[in-house]
């Protein structure tokens, strides 16, 4: 399964956050951004716990006020054809 971490921090440590979130495991990109939240995050789980443990790193970086998640739905789930 795939997803995106949306982050929003306090905004002097955008670049240690992005580069603190590729230590999680799972985490594949990590970018700081501008807009409505400072750091988006591209991640594969494999599992709803390793979701949690993904989530729980975040939580875990200093500077991290709160994270939004949004978890990609499968092509066949969705209803679009290949």
């Amino acid at each position: 399964m795939e997803g995106y971490v949306f982050v929003t921090s306090g905004p002097e440590r955008l670049l240690e956050i992005a580069e603190d979130a590729l230590k999680i495991e799972g985490v594949k990109m990590a970018h700081s951004v501008t807009g409505q939240f400072d750091v988006v995050a591209y991640i594969e789980f494999t599992d709803m716990d390793m979701l949690k443990r993904i989530l729980d790193g975040f939580q875990s970086i200093e500077g991290v006020e709160r994270t939004q998640t949004a978890v990609a739905i499968p092509p066949k789930l969705s209803g679009a054809s290949s």
